[in-house]
């Protein structure tokens, strides 16, 4: 069994910050679940663009509001608490946060730990297992 806490991850080096978000990682490729979970603040008036080439994602909306953009076809989607998204084909996207939103996002296969986003926006594909 694994209990943990945000408190366990909050000024360690498993709180990743980049312009626009801060990533907090409560679980990791190292706890052997297939997925790695997010608590992930996207700061206010961020406007993030990504594309996950290598991991696919989920991501649930408890705080805040914005929304997120589909590069390819245009279509354009409020995010509310409460809304879920799953980007299941690598999808190109944008991000935008109207106020600071507080996301739970899912990642497969799992961050090891440090990852921050490339030029592209995508996650490094990292195999071995990290701290």
């Amino acid at each position: 069994m694994i209990v943990r806490s945000l408190d366990d991850v909050l000024g360690t080096e498993h709180e990743v910050k980049q312009d626009g978000w801060t990533s907090r990682r409560l679980l990791l490729r190292k706890h052997g679940m297939g997925f790695s979970l997010h608590d992930t603040l996207v700061h206010a008036g961020a406007c993030l663009e990504m594309r996950y080439a290598n991991h696919l994602e989920a991501v649930y909306c408890v705080e805040g509001r914005g929304s997120i953009t589909h590069v390819d076809s245009g279509e354009n989607y409020a995010i509310v608490p409460g809304t879920v998204y799953a980007l299941d084909a690598h999808d190109r996207h944008i991000l935008r946060a109207e106020t600071q939103m507080r996301m739970v996002c899912v990642f497969n296969p799992p961050v090891s730990g440090a990852e921050v986003h490339d030029a592209t926006g995508a996650y490094p594909l990292v195999n071995e297992v990290q701290g």
